[in-house]
Formats: structure tokens, sequence, C-alpha cells
């Protein structure tokens, strides 16, 4: 049995967003398999900016789409399956493609385990000067 074709598509249109200065959107079918911002869900929906000036650790695999972002000035981790993609599209004009949502066996791991050897971010640990959290915030230092 051949792989979907999906995660090549996705993966194709997001760099062809990114080539033509466009933002490439994704949306996601929500269920109990998508670790997304609950709050920002509609009718089972969430529409995420997927761009790399948006997004960290943007990783599209052919089982999953991770990353980490801000909602409301908190950094969230995000796992989406690539099966709960609906669509892919570039903001400025519209232009990208839709799929339809195939769930995951149900065998499936809820999602992979976090890999030993990515080095930490400049977000993971605030450091004795930086905020621990909430939203950025600049003070005057005399």
């Amino acid at each position: 049995m051949s792989s979907s074709t999906k995660p090549y598509m996705i993966r194709a249109l997001h760099q062809w967003c990114c080539d033509n200065d466009h933002t490439p959107y994704i949306v996601v079918w929500v269920n109990d398999r998508t670790d997304v911002p609950r709050e920002y869900v509609k009718n089972n929906e969430i529409v995420l900016n997927v761009s790399y000036s948006a997004t960290k650790n943007l990783q599209i695999d052919n089982d999953w789409i991770s990353f980490s972002a801000r909602f409301g000035g908190m950094s969230r981790d995000i796992w989406v399956p690539v099966g709960n993609v609906m669509s892919i599209f570039a903001r400025e004009t519209g232009e990208g493609m839709g799929f339809e949502v195939e769930p995951m066996p149900e065998d499936a791991a809820l999602k992979p385990a976090p890999s030993v050897d990515q080095p930490k971010g400049d977000d993971d640990d605030p450091g004795p000067n930086r905020p621990s959290g909430g939203r950025p915030s600049l003070r005057i230092v005399k």
C-alpha cells in the first residue's frame, strides 16, 4: 500500500506560500487526537497560521504537524494529525487546496514522544532576567 499524498501536498503548498511571501494557514478538524488551544476552536475547527515567523520548530511530517506558537501571549505546543488537516491556503490570495479528513488508525500513538536530542529554545527557560510567562512587557531602566 502506498503512502498518502496529503503530507507531501501540504509541504509543497507551505513552501509555495513561503516562496511567494504569502502566509500559509491550515484549517484543522479538532478531535481528541489534536492538541490545540481549545478556546480558539469553533465548530470543531481551528485555523492556524503555520508561517515560519508565527511558529517555532515547525515540523510537517507524514503523520503529524507540530510546532510551538503564541496564543494570547502564552507559548503553546501544537500537535495536529496530518489526517485532520482540512485545507492549506495563502491568507493573502485564498489560493490553496482542500482535503478530506482521514481518521487515524485506532492503534496509532496519540502523538510521538518528544525527541531527547532537541535543543532547548530561548522560550523554554525563562532565565534570571526574563518573566516566567504572560504577556511581554517593557520597563524603563535608569
